[in-house]
């Protein structure tokens, strides 16, 4: 069963959950873990303040919805996670742009490297446009570590990413990979340390963590262009 979420807290829980179960040292266990999903608003006030330096009653009302919505589906996360384990249920498989067949058939595929390090297999050629510098663009993606570990994906959230190409808006790597795709087309990039995040990303639960400029591996597809119509062949 979830664990029950004070309404601030639950937001705050969301935000500082990892860093505070590294600063008491505990151990990531379901029961320690969803301990701090339940602390009292006041402990989560006193830990962001001093941690961020936000002073967290200026969040604005539509900010700590988002927040309590998505620490409650971290806590259920979590509960059903540790819950699966101890039935020795399976591990939940990520969805995947690229299944064991496409896998064997990359092994063959030609490997370009650009100039810039970046290098790609196509899995799949498009038969529409490529994206002008500066589109939006739509498109779906599984972020991997090299061991191929998922660390984010955007088939699980259901939804394909949107973002302008070309203008920073994501790591150098996925923006120059995209620009030479067509839609309809999909890719496997193997992206540089220096192409990829600067900064690494922290773990999630069930996800690995990425260290600062460190290679990943990007599955991506071009669903579409917003406002650019497909060109007949």
């Amino acid at each position: 069963m979830a664990a029950s979420l004070t309404p601030l807290g639950a937001g705050l829980a969301y935000a500082t959950i990892y860093d505070q179960a590294k600063e008491r040292k505990l151990e990531p266990t379901k029961q320690s873990l969803i301990a701090l999903c339940q602390d009292s608003d006041s402990q989560h006030r006193r830990f962001i303040t001093q941690k961020y330096h936000v002073n967290v009653r200026m969040l604005n009302r539509r900010d700590a919805i988002r927040l309590i919505g998505l620490a409650a589906g971290l806590c259920i996360d979590l509960s059903l996670m540790y819950d699966a384990r101890g039935a020795g249920l399976p591990p939940q498989e990520n969805a995947k742009l690229c299944d064991t067949t496409c896998e064997k058939e990359l092994e063959n595929a030609p490997m370009i490297t650009t100039e810039s390090g970046l290098q790609y297999k196509d899995i799949k050629i498009g038969n529409g446009p490529s994206p002008p510098i500066g589109f939006q663009v739509a498109a779906n993606y599984v972020a991997m570590v090299p061991s191929g570990q998922v660390f984010d994906s955007s088939l699980d959230k259901g939804q394909p990413y949107i973002f302008r190409v070309g203008s920073g808006q994501v790591i150098k790597g996925l923006d120059e990979g995209l620009l030479s795709m067509k839609v309809g087309g999909k890719r496997r990039l193997y992206i540089p340390g220096p192409l990829a995040f600067p900064k690494g990303l922290n773990s999630a639960p069930g996800r690995p963590r990425v260290a600062p400029s460190s290679p990943v591996i990007f599955d991506v597809s071009l669903e579409f262009i917003p406002g650019l119509d497909i060109e007949e062949e």
